[in-house]
C-alpha cells in the first residue's frame, strides 16, 4: 500500500487541527487508514421524507413539517412540546427535556422543520423524543440525501456528525485497489474476497436502496468482507503472540513420576478417560524444551484440579516451583485446601498468597516462595492476583496455572509468566476454565493456546433437575427445603447482592437468612458474603461441608470451587438477572453425589424476552458447552469472555456468532501468510489492531 497515502496523520486533512488531532487520539484515529478502518455503528435513512400520517411506531424517519403550536410547561420537570404538521393533514409532537431559552425562542408557529428521529406512541397520538431536526426557508429548499447517513462510535467533544465529515474527506484518499490491498490476488481468488475499496466504499456509505435490516445485521457482503479480513488479522496476531512465546525456552519438565503415582494412588476415586488424556497431553508438552501454552477447558466438577495437580507435581519432581492463580479468594482458598489435603502425605510444601495477607504472615509466605535459607522452599505456591504483585520472587517457577482464564487479561496472564523468566527461559502456561467456550470463539479468542476439553464427568454424578419457579411461589419453594433437610440432604440459597436495594428489586442475603430463620426454625441456617473475613467465611464453609448447617444463604461467592457433595437442592434467587454461564456454575455445587439433585430458579415477573430464553435453556440441558453456544448467541462474545474489561477482542466489525463460519477460511488462510508472506502478515496487524498488537510484545 502506498505509505504516503495510508500512514499521513489525520492533520493532513483541511479543517483537522491539533485540538481536533488530539481528540481524534482518543478513538486510536493517528492516521488515514485508521479513518478508513474506523466503521459506522449504524445508519439513518434520511434520503426520503415520510408523510406525518405514514409514520409507525419504533420505525426512524425523516419528516418536514410547520410548526403549529408550541408549549413549554413544567410538570414534574421542564419540558417544551412543538406540534407540526404537513401535508399529509396529520399532525407530530416533537417533545424536548433539555433545551435552552434560545433554542425555544426559536421554535415559534410557521417555522418549517425537518426533522429525523424515532416515533413513539405518546398521550396526545405519536410524538418524537429529542428528534435532530433543523429549520428549513421556505425559498431555500434542503436536498434530500442520496445516500444513507452513517453513524459512527465517538468520544466525549465530538459528534458523529463532525467525525463523518472527517471521515468523507479522508475517503477522499482512498487508494485505488491495487494500492489498498494486502492480500495477493491468487490467494483474493481462492477466497472469493471482493473488492476492498469498494467494501469500504459501501460500509461507510450505503446507496439509499440498500437493505437497512442487512446492514443493522452486518449481513451486507461488503461488510463480510471486511469482517474476513479482520478476524485474518485477530488470528494473525494471536498466532504471532505465541510464536514470540515458543521462541523462548522452558524448563524440560519430566521427572520420575514417583510423586505423580502416589498422588493418584492416595485419590478415593480413579480419574476418568478424559481427565487421564487431557492430563498425558499436559505431560508431553511439560517434558518439552518449549513453553506449554495449553487451555483446559471442563464443565463443572470435570475434574481439572486433579489434571492442575499432577502438572504441578511434574515441576516438583524436577525441582522447580508451581504457582496456581485463581480469580477470587474463596476459589484461592478452595485449591489451597485441596492442594494441602493431597500434598502433605507426599511432603511437597504448599504456601498461601492472597493480598489480604498482611504482616508477619506475609514476610514468612515470601521467604518460602522465594526460597531463603531460614525457610524451607515453598514447591507450590497458590494465590490471587496478588502473586503477580511487586515484591514477590519465586526461587524457581516453572509452571504457572491461571484457573478460570476468562476473569483474567492477557496482560495478567502474561504478568505471571514473567515472575518466573530467567534469562531466554519463561515458565510453562497451564489456563484452566469451568466455563465452557464454544468452539467459534476458542478457535480466534485463544488462538495462542492448545485446547483440551475434558468432555466427561466422573462416575456417580447425577443430572441435576432444572425448574424455574415465580416468586409468588416462594412459600413452596420454603417447604420444599423443609422437606429436603428432614431427609438429611443440604440445601444452597443464592442471593445476587449483599445488601437491600430498591433499585435493584433484588433480595439481599442478609434479609433472606433472616426470612429462612423464621420460616425454618429448628434448622441450622448459615451465611456466606463477599464481606466477611477469610475466616469467618471458611468457618462456615466447613461447617456446611461437615454437615453441621443444613442450609447455606450465599451471595455468588460460592459460584465455583465449593464441592459438597451432599447438597442436593439448589435455589438462585432473582434467576434473571444472572448469566447463563454464572447460572451454570452456580447448578454445578449441587449433583455431586449420587442422589438426585434439583436447582430452583426462582424469578421475578415480568420476564424479559431475553430472561425467559435463558431460564428455557438451562431448563432444557446440563451440557455446558451447548449453554456456551446460547450465551454466545445471546450476550456476544465480549460478554461470554469477560473482555468487556480486559480489552481482548475488540473486534471493530466482525462478530464471533455471527461470523462463525468465515474463521475456518480465517485461519487457513491466515496459516498460508505466516508461511509465504509474515512481512505482509504483520502489515494486516498494524491495519486493523494497531496498538492492541502491544499482546505481542508483552
Amino acid at each position: 500500500m502506498r505509505e504516503s497515502a495510508a500512514a499521513q496523520p489525520v492533520t493532513a486533512l483541511p479543517g483537522v487541527g491539533q485540538a481536533l488531532a488530539k481528540t481524534l487520539d482518543r478513538l486510536g484515529l493517528r492516521t488515514l487508514q485508521d479513518l478508513w478502518f474506523h466503521l459506522p455503528l449504524r445508519y439513518e435513512d434520511r434520503t426520503r421524507l415520510t408523510p406525518i400520517r405514514d409514520l409507525l411506531p419504533g420505525a426512524p424517519a425523516q419528516v418536514e413539517g410547520r410548526i403549529e403550536a408550541v408549549e413549554r410547561g413544567f410538570r414534574y420537570r421542564p419540558q417544551l412540546r412543538v406540534a407540526i404538521g404537513d401535508d399529509s393533514r396529520a399532525t407530530l409532537l416533537l417533545r424536548f427535556f433539555h433545551f435552552n431559552a434560545a433554542q425555544a425562542n426559536q421554535l415559534v408557529v410557521g417555522t418549517r422543520l425537518r426533522c429525523y428521529g424515532e416515533p413513539r406512541l405518546g398521550a396526545q397520538g405519536l410524538e418524537m423524543v429529542h428528534p435532530q431536526y433543523r429549520h428549513v426557508a421556505d425559498d431555500a429548499p434542503i436536498a434530500i440525501e442520496e445516500r444513507l447517513t452513517p453513524v459512527y462510535p465517538v468520544t466525549e467533544g465530538l459528534s458523529s456528525a463532525r467525525l463523518a465529515g472527517v471521515v468523507a474527506r479522508a475517503l477522499q484518499r482512498l487508494p485505488q485497489d491495487a494500492e489498498l490491498e494486502l492480500l495477493p490476488p491468487d490467494l483474493r481468488k481462492v477466497y472469493k474476497l471482493s473488492s476492498l475499496r469498494a467494501a469500504l466504499e459501501y460500509a461507510h456509505r450505503p446507496p439509499a436502496q440498500a437493505n437497512l435490516a442487512q446492514l443493522a445485521l452486518g449481513a451486507h457482503p461488503a461488510q463480510r468482507r471486511l469482517a474476513f479480513e479482520e478476524l485474518l488479522a485477530q488470528h494473525l496476531s494471536l498466532k504471532r503472540l505465541r510464536a514470540r512465546v515458543r521462541q523462548h525456552a522452558a524448563p524440560v519438565l519430566r521427572g520420575g513420576g514417583e510423586l505423580r503415582r502416589r498422588f493418584l494412588a492416595g485419590l478415593p476415586f480413579a480419574p476418568t478417560r478424559a481427565q487421564r488424556r487431557v492430563a498425558a497431553e499436559v505431560a508431553r508438552d511439560l517434558a518439552k524444551p518449549a513453553p506449554m501454552l495449553r487451555l483446559v477447558q471442563g464443565d463443572v466438577g470435570s475434574g481439572k484440579t486433579v489434571v492442575a495437580a499432577l502438572a504441578a507435581l511434574a515441576a516438583v519432581e524436577a525441582g522447580f516451583q508451581a504457582a496456581l492463580m485463581a480469580p477470587t479468594e474463596l476459589l484461592a482458598e478452595q485449591h489451597f485446601r485441596n492442594f494441602q489435603r493431597w500434598m502433605k502425605p507426599l511432603g511437597v510444601e504448599v504456601v498461601w498468597l492472597a493480598g489480604k495477607l498482611k504482616g508477619k504472615a506475609r514476610s514468612a509466605a515470601l521467604a518460602h516462595i522465594a526460597g531463603s535459607e531460614e525457610a524451607r522452599p515453598a514447591q507450590i505456591v497458590i494465590g490471587t492476583h496478588a502473586l503477580m504483585q511487586e515484591g514477590v520472587a519465586f526461587r524457581a517457577l516453572a509452571l504457572a496455572i491461571i484457573d478460570e482464564q476468562h476473569r483474567f487479561g492477557v496482560h495478567q496472564r502474561l504478568a505471571l509468566r514473567e515472575k518466573g523468566r530467567a534469562g531466554d527461559g519463561v515458565p510453562h502456561q497451564l489456563v484452566l476454565t469451568a466455563t465452557p467456550i464454544p468452539r467459534t470463539l476458542a478457535m480466534t479468542a485463544y488462538a495462542d493456546l492448545d485446547v483440551s476439553i475434558i468432555d466427561e464427568l466422573p462416575p456417580g454424578r447425577t443430572p441435576v433437575t432444572t425448574v424455574a419457579i415465580a416468586n409468588a411461589r416462594r412459600h413452596n419453594v420454603i417447604e420444599r427445603i423443609r422437606v429436603a433437610c428432614a431427609d438429611g440432604r443440604q440445601a444452597y440459597w443464592v442471593c445476587t447482592i449483599i445488601e437491600e436495594s430498591d433499585l435493584l428489586q433484588a433480595q439481599a442475603a442478609e434479609a433472606v437468612h433472616a426470612e429462612l430463620t423464621s420460616a425454618l426454625p429448628g434448622l441450622a441456617i448459615g451465611l456466606v458474603h463477599g464481606r466477611l473475613k477469610p475466616a469467618q467465611k471458611q468457618a462456615v464453609m466447613d461447617a456446611f461441608a461437615s454437615g453441621k448447617i443444613s442450609l447455606l444463604v450465599a451471595t455468588t461467592v460460592i459460584e465455583v470451587g465449593v464441592d459438597v457433595p451432599n447438597a442436593s437442592l439448589m435455589i438462585v434467587e432473582n434467576a434473571e438477572r444472572l448469566g447463563l454461564a454464572q447460572l451454570h456454575q452456580l447448578r454445578g455445587r449441587v449433583g455431586r453425589g449420587s442422589v438426585e439433585s434439583s436447582c430452583v430458579l426462582l424469578y421475578q415477573t415480568p420476564l424479559s424476552a431475553m430472561a425467559r430464553q435463558r431460564l428455557d435453556v438451562l431448563r432444557a440441558t446440563n451440557d455446558g458447552f451447548r449453554i456456551a453456544e446460547k450465551d454466545l448467541e445471546l450476550r456476544g462474545p465480549g460478554e461470554v469472555l469477560g473482555t468487556r474489561q480486559t480489552g481482548q477482542m475488540a473486534l471493530r466489525i466482525a462478530d464471533l456468532a455471527r461470523d462463525a463460519d468465515l474463521l475456518p477460511d480465517a485461519q487457513r488462510l491466515g496459516t498460508t501468510l505466516l508461511d509465504r508472506d509474515p512481512a505482509l502478515a504483520d502489515k494486516l496487524i498494524e491495519r486493523w489492531i494497531g496498538q492492541a498488537a502491544r499482546y505481542a510484545g508483552a
